[in-house]
């Protein structure tokens, strides 16, 4: 990291430390920092008004600023965790069914303080059925969904259901093995108590992604041995100097990227420095994508997986480390220029990055707390699922890659790709100088894991932003940014056959033909905005990830 980022000044509070920040406002033709504080936004945001984000936000944002100071009211879940962790202490492998904001943050919090932790967040049948036979007799599963009718939580419950019930647990037995995690009067609520599964609420007015430090952060985190009430703690010492115009972290992250991104700037890669801090930039994807990509602007994140790795650095890039304890310039292998750090505690981070991304909303002048387009896919893989999956035929066929080309609106007069190569090269030559691209594997993430190799390829190769999510987790995430935000997005997705199918109990579709639903859903979603997407469909994933790499390194000789 270079040594000037020093030179941008530092604002810390209770551990938190945001270096660089004074810089980016300076630069951006007017100081989004001052517009903020002629506004009274820190005082205003802590008192929880509403009214921040404008008259038509405001009935959104009065029912979502409980997240403010949820770590007050989560205190009072401390010791029903503890009853808990007494009452399951048999089952020592712990599993979390959740989408989006009910996984991400434990994710975080598990693997930065080393616990164990299972995450199911897919609908792929392979990876549902490792899960289910990786330790059933130990296992407790959390089932955490706000709404309470997520479909692949849903579909994630009925089959550990199944799965009890057959290795030959009653249904009391089976009951015992869900903790429910969800809103007030929600549908699960109900269904938990008939299953006979413990019941945990969760805060009604905080969002999903603003959920960290809330139940769906809590639960699953506790029930695998993390000491919450730390988070807890650290978050509160940072809520002190959040109404404040100085030494304010959060203020001054928010404004920097608020006025890097109305100064061209609009996406912002996430780099961790290595120093105590597992995933982050995975939990703050989300809450930055789906609360600012909206009406056509917003905040791109792109996650970066180590500071050597391509793609962290742009024009249009507002480049931003994290860690747990180093100071700016301090990122061990160096690799990047950063303008912007943001140093301390786990649980101060959430809290920091949260307040930031809605003072960032200001700036940009939107509802943060709404996610207009992400009913979209759902809807779409509702009626696919109802109708059939549309018959395609592969654009080109090239070594058991089957490729689907579906061209932007400029590039609709252009030859069709005959192979794998013509067909990267093709998306990559539609990127605009202020486009990105956008990587969707429908896959195993970690059967096919390799398939991320995918990213930094791509970013070496086009010199554009790249992000890469796993199908259908992306959906709760960036999906939101991808049809809501700024409209220069290319898409590659990644579909792969499956060999060995799973049953959705219950349902009258399996987990593949779900997940060839939402694949299906979510690209025609984007075609139908003209954007171009490939889809590469490996009709043998072994094989088919490889001879993808390879395709991808050869676009740089």
């Amino acid at each position: 990291m270079s040594e000037d980022l020093l030179d941008g000044g530092c604002e810390g509070a209770a551990g938190l430390a945001v270096y660089g920040a004074e810089t980016v406002d300076a630069e951006a033709p007017a100081s989004a920092r001052g517009a903020l504080l002629a506004d009274d936004v820190p005082a205003r945001l802590t008192r929880k008004d509403p009214t921040l984000w404008g008259p038509d936000a405001q009935a959104e944002a009065a029912v979502r600023l409980g997240w403010v100071d949820t770590f007050r009211r989560s205190r009072e879940l401390l010791p029903q965790l503890a009853e808990l962790k007494a009452e399951l202490a048999d089952l020592d492998h712990v599993v979390l069914a959740g989408m989006g904001g009910s996984s991400l943050a434990p994710e975080v919090i598990t693997r930065t303080l080393g616990k164990s932790l299972t995450v199911l967040d897919t609908t792929d049948p392979g990876q549902v059925r490792a899960a289910l036979n990786d330790r059933l007799d130990r296992t407790v599963v959390v089932v955490a969904s706000k709404s309470g009718s997520t479909v692949e939580t849903d579909s994630h419950r009925r089959a550990y259901w199944q799965a009890f019930l057959d290795s030959g647990l009653t249904e009391a037995e089976a009951g015992r093995r869900f903790v429910v995690v969800t809103d007030p009067g929600s549908p699960l609520a109900g269904t938990a108590a008939e299953m006979g599964a413990f019941v945990v609420l969760a805060d009604p007015e905080v969002g999903g992604r603003y959920s960290a430090l809330t139940a769906f952060g809590l639960v699953p985190s506790a029930l695998a041995g993390v000491e919450v009430a730390e988070l807890l703690d650290q978050a509160e010492e940072l809520f002190a100097a959040l109404g404040g115009d100085r030494d304010n972290p959060g203020l001054a992250l928010g404004a920097a990227l608020g006025a890097a991104a109305t100064n061209g700037r609009d996406k912002v890669a996430l780099v961790s420095d290595g120093t105590g801090i597992d995933g982050l930039g995975d939990w703050a994807e989300q809450l930055i994508a789906e609360s600012t990509g909206k009406n056509g602007v917003g905040i791109l994140p792109v996650v970066i997986e180590d500071p050597s790795s391509p793609g962290a650095t742009g024009p249009d890039v507002l480049t931003v480390t994290y860690g747990g304890g180093l100071p700016a310039g301090a990122v061990p292998g160096g690799g990047i220029r950063a303008q912007v750090a943001v140093n301390g505690p786990l649980g101060a981070q959430f809290l920091a990055w949260e307040y930031a991304t809605a003072v960032a909303g200001v700036v940009l002048g939107i509802d943060p707390f709404n996610q207009p387009n992400v009913t979209e896919s759902k809807e779409n893989t509702n009626r696919l699922l109802g109708t059939g999956l549309p018959v395609e035929t592969p654009t080109f066929v090239d070594a058991g890659v089957e490729g689907y080309w579906f061209p932007g609106e400029s590039q609709r007069e252009a030859p069709l790709p005959g192979d794998l190569a013509g067909a990267l090269r093709l998306l990559l030559d539609g990127l605009a100088d202020d486009g990105y691209l956008a990587v969707m594997a429908y896959l195993d993430r970690f059967g096919d894991a390799k398939a991320g190799q995918v990213r930094p390829g791509l970013a070496a190769a086009s010199g554009r932003p790249v992000t890469f999510g796993w199908g259908p987790r992306f959906l709760h995430s960036t999906g939101q940014y991808h049809k809501g935000g700024p409209q220069l997005g290319s898409f590659l997705q990644i579909t792969g056959d499956v060999t060995d199918d799973l049953p959705v109990p219950g349902k009258p579709y399996s987990f593949a033909q779900l997940q060839a639903a939402q694949a299906a859903g979510d690209r025609q979603a984007l075609a139908e905005r003209g954007r171009p997407v490939l889809r590469l469909h490996l009709t043998d994933r072994a094989a088919g990830v490889p001879h993808v790499l390879d395709a991808v390194r050869a676009l740089r000789s």
